[in-house]
């Protein structure tokens, strides 16, 4: 067993359960407002979520099963993977759905991505990875255990997006804290980029 992996497990778990808390706290008017610079409402990124653990499921067992390394800018039948349209199309599909439903399917794609991450070997995670890029971020290539450690993060760095809908919440100090993270200002500073 890797312990880069299980922390990494550790985090997400832990990040994910926070995350479904705050939805549940969340009244439908503010589950359906527009998130400022976006075309998705808050609930929308409870669907994005949890529907890109699919994606990464394919990569990681490729990787696992003797991929020299992970390639995200294709899908398994080889044809390309557009980040972008991936979520706008599963987004668009869920948004009436009941915040349940969308978490009862992210749990279910989370248990294969733990058990797609527990396959790998400490030597594969060291292994790069080509990043596709997306709307704001060019493709470019780094270390998966640098994604991965970063992506464990991908819950709170959506929080802090949804948050830009509720100001009124946005100082609570629970949040705050949970938000004080160098991955989530990273990310929030690359994807507000004047000009991006």
């Amino acid at each position: 067993m890797s312990d880069t992996i299980d922390a990494i497990v550790a985090t997400i778990i832990t990040n994910r359960r926070r995350f479904e808390a705050f939805c549940y706290s969340l009244s439908e008017e503010e589950l359906n407002r527009t998130v400022p610079n976006s075309t998705w409402v808050v609930r929308d990124f409870a669907a994005h979520l949890g529907t890109l653990d699919r994606a990464i499921v394919g990569w990681l067992r490729a990787l696992a099963a003797g991929s020299d390394s992970l390639d995200s800018t294709h899908n398994e039948d080889g044809s390309e993977f557009d980040v972008d349209a991936f979520n706008d199309a599963h987004v668009l599909e869920r948004r009436a759905w009941p915040l349940a439903r969308v978490f009862e399917e992210a749990a279910a794609n989370r248990r294969e991505l733990i058990h797609a991450l527990r396959a790998l070997t400490d030597e594969q995670i060291d292994r790069p990875m080509r990043f596709s890029g997306d709307a704001k971020r060019r493709p470019g290539e780094l270390p998966l255990k640098t994604f991965l450690v970063g992506w464990a993060q991908h819950d709170p760095i959506h929080v802090a997006d949804m948050l830009k809908a509720l100001p009124e919440r946005a100082a609570d100090p629970e949040l705050r804290r949970w938000l004080d993270n160098p991955f989530v200002a990273g990310y929030q500073a690359i994807m507000n980029r004047a000009g991006v």
